[in-house]
């Protein structure tokens, strides 16, 4: 692991997502009614509860409006969820002065052409690597895990690893 990577996780006290090609593959299915189907990969969801255990923020902001994505935010416990945004970086630098963050203190994880703006501005820059491109070249780390298949467990992780908090959740799970 990039020493640099590291250094930048140790800082992270919110880690903010996009949902569509990150917390899913990115694959939007309409059954005959018109109501949506996403697929969420279940280790996403343990990697954002753990991060939550350990006291760090999870948010999403995301350029498309979606039910689905709402219900799995509820379900996750997260709170912070802007939908329907597709200029994002207003909505991020109002979610960083809320919390009182730094841009050094957030991660983000994007995948398209709208999270530039913001991999461009945060502490620790993630895509994944079905990102479009040019969107790497903004990215401090591109994780191993396509979209919706484990990246996001993958940065979590990462951020609990780099805090020494990682060990500890886990050791209270082997208790």
């Amino acid at each position: 692991m990039n020493k640099d990577v590291l250094e930048r996780a140790k800082k992270v006290k919110l880690l903010l997502l996009d949902v569509d090609g990150v917390l899913t593959n990115g694959e939007i299915v309409f059954d005959e009614t018109g109501r949506e189907i996403k697929f969420f990969h279940v280790t996403d969801g343990m990697g954002i509860k753990l991060l939550q255990k350990a006291g760090i923020k999870v948010g999403i902001i995301s350029s498309r409006y979606s039910k689905v994505t709402a219900i799995r935010a509820k379900e996750l416990g997260i709170d912070i969820v802007f939908q329907g945004k597709f200029e994002k970086l207003e909505v991020f630098e109002r979610v960083i002065k809320k919390l009182g963050l730094s841009k050094e203190e957030v991660a983000y994880i994007g995948d398209d052409w709208v999270d530039i703006p913001i991999l461009k501005r945060v502490g620790l820059a993630v895509t994944v690597p079905n990102s479009q491109e040019p969107v790497k070249e903004f990215a401090h780390f591109v994780t191993s895990k396509e979209g919706g298949k484990g990246a996001v467990r993958e940065v979590c992780d990462l951020i609990l690893k780099s805090q020494g908090k990682w060990q500890e959740l886990l050791n209270y799970y082997l208790d």
